[in-house]
């Protein structure tokens, strides 16, 4: 794991041209939180990963979002009245396939208690939780991330956090190499106002010999030394987006189709048995749940200005993965398996 902002600069891998946030991270969105429980105990390599947005209790403010499926091979909740009403009411979620539903449930009990508190009666929430599936390097039948982690990632949330083999990455896999989580963030100005827009990636996907690395587009053929082709693209990308920029739903999603991008510059091309999704919310305007008004002022971006936002994105989304891939620590889970680390592989590129 890294608490480094920029991992793939540093190995010599620049992506984009806009600038970066203080943190290169969705957290530089401001108010947006991320939290991790990590459990590394023998063959369970697994844990959760929470984002936070602004809100202490997001159902009463909500955030709009929205939501784009690229390959629908997932097992995520919330995501059918998420993009029906384009808002988002609780903190996201992201852990392993089979924990899902032990997670959503925690994420209402949490839900619930923060109503109680703000003396609201909560009988409708919607979780939203997003997965990968780490059952190569975890015992993920033990279904072992439920309320306990949940509530200790969301205990750990904060502005800084660690990227790599951590949360919900720990037992993940992308392009035959240790996966894990990354993040990255753009700035940009429309009318002398500064906004940041900010990604988050769980990243499972891919195949080795696809890889792709700024500069380097054949470091997938370069690095594999099994000559048997290989296996079919099972795993998974999800990735977040938070933003302050002042979008619609509709908007929202038009930047979301973008992110997608940064996985096809770094070669995936979303297989068949591989669910990749971009999910996002903006902390601009809030729609509160307790109003007296018919009628609410929104503000939204001129469709002709929608360059910027969606150059960030794909950016951001690239960065997010790289990073990822470099921050990645070597895991030893389950049945003694292990994953090379980008990290530990560079060299061989160098020299090539």
């Amino acid at each position: 794991m890294t608490s480094s902002h920029r991992p793939a600069v540093e190995a010599g891998f620049p992506v984009g041209q806009l600038p970066t946030g203080p943190r290169n991270s969705i957290t530089d969105v401001p108010g947006v939180r991320v939290g991790h429980c990590t459990l590394d105990q023998g063959e369970i390599q697994t844990g959760v990963t929470v984002i936070l947005p602004p809100p202490a209790n997001p159902f009463l403010e909500k955030m709009t979002a929205a939501v784009h499926v690229v390959n629908g091979f997932g097992k995520s909740t919330g995501l059918m009245q998420l993009e029906e009403l384009g808002t988002l009411e609780t903190p996201i979620a992201l852990t392993n396939t089979l924990s899902v539903g032990r997670v959503a449930d925690a994420l209402i009990g949490y839900m619930l208690d923060l109503c109680r508190r703000d003396d609201f009666p909560l009988v409708s929430v919607n979780p939203v939780v997003c997965e990968c599936n780490d059952g190569f390097l975890n015992r993920i039948e033990d279904r072992t991330v439920g309320e306990a982690e949940l509530l200790a990632a969301i205990a750990n949330a904060g502005p800084d956090f660690a990227q790599g083999a951590v949360g919900a990455g720990r037992g993940m896999v992308c392009h035959g190499l240790k996966g894990g989580i990354g993040s990255s963030s753009r700035v940009i100005s429309l009318d002398g106002q500064r906004f940041t827009l900010g990604v988050l990636a769980l990243t499972n996907h891919g195949r080795l010999r696809d890889l792709q690395l700024p500069g380097i587009p054949d470091a997938g053929q370069l690095l594999a030394e099994d000559p048997r082709p290989d296996p079919p693209d099972k795993g998974s990308c999800i990735l977040i987006l938070a933003t302050d920029l002042p979008v619609d739903a509709r908007q929202l999603k038009r930047i979301l189709r973008r992110c997608p991008l940064g996985l096809a510059r770094l070669g995936s091309f979303y297989g068949h048995g591989s669910g990749e999704l971009a999910l996002g919310f903006t902390t601009a305007d809030p729609l509160p749940q307790k109003s007296s008004r018919q009628l609410l002022w929104r503000r939204c971006i001129h469709e002709n200005r929608m360059d910027l936002p969606f150059r960030a994105a794909a950016e951001a989304s690239e960065e997010a993965i790289l990073n990822a891939l470099l921050a990645a620590e070597p895991v030893t889970g389950r049945a003694g398996r292990e994953k090379p680390t980008l990290s530990q592989l560079l060299p061989r590129l160098n020299a090539r």
